[in-house]
């Protein structure tokens, strides 16, 4: 089982995102707020790695999908599995895979984008009529730099940013993770989780494109006492 959060420590606590903190986390590079989670349960697949490490991803979507309040299953009745997690070499693997084109429109232009500038993740978005979170599929390429990351960091990390659809500038140059001492775990930052619960309160829509949304969640951050 992978744990998001543990206690940190007294000097690691930290306050609770602002509105605009918030905001910027949910827009884009092309200035568009778009906030998103997911509209039905999870029922995750995971594809090349062995039956080890698809425990640990699957533990990670299950410990996150529980902090969010959120549900998983086995089996989605429309698609089967709805969150694809696929670990490749490559890029130009996902070319040579049967069937993803019918999942991954302009297939071959992704992967031209992708290993121009030598990514080693992608991860791409479907949605229902009421803007939640329909399907996910996760791209994570083991590259030199990627197979120096504990599996658990990974697992953790991919399960985070696959369970709202963050802006795709959100994270860039900031970790939704944190490391409290050499070589220990990566948990997830408090702000972070406390964002994730304050998505999945069931009184707010599953999707919004409006930045004031950035409003209601801030007022759902817990407090310091």
């Amino acid at each position: 089982m992978c744990h998001p959060m543990s206690d940190p420590a007294p000097d690691a606590s930290l306050a609770p995102l602002s509105p605009d903190e918030i905001a910027a986390l949910f827009t884009r590079a092309d200035r568009q707020f778009l906030f998103a989670r997911w509209g039905r349960p999870l029922a995750p697949v995971v594809f090349g790695v062995e039956d080890a490490t698809v425990s640990t991803l699957k533990g990670a979507i299950e410990a996150v999908t529980a902090l969010a309040g959120h549900r998983m299953t086995d089996t989605d009745p429309e698609l089967g599995a709805n969150l694809m997690v696929f670990f490749i070499r490559d890029w130009a693997e996902l070319t040579e895979t049967p069937g993803l084109d019918r999942l991954l429109p302009d297939l071959a232009g992704t992967v031209g984008r992708l290993a121009s500038v030598d990514a080693n993740q992608y991860r791409a978005f479907r949605f229902d009529a009421d803007g939640g979170i329909k399907a996910a599929f996760v791209f994570v390429r083991m590259d030199a730099e990627m197979a120096q990351v504990p599996a658990e960091t990974i697992a953790l990390s991919q399960a985070v940013q696959t369970i709202l659809l963050w802006s795709d500038t959100a994270f860039v140059g900031a970790s939704p993770l944190a490391v409290l001492s050499e070589g220990g775990p990566a948990i997830l930052k408090p702000q972070i989780a406390d964002l994730i619960r304050a998505a999945y309160d069931p009184v707010l829509p599953v999707a919004a494109t409006d930045p004031a949304h950035a409003l209601r969640l801030a007022a759902r951050l817990p407090r310091p006492q």
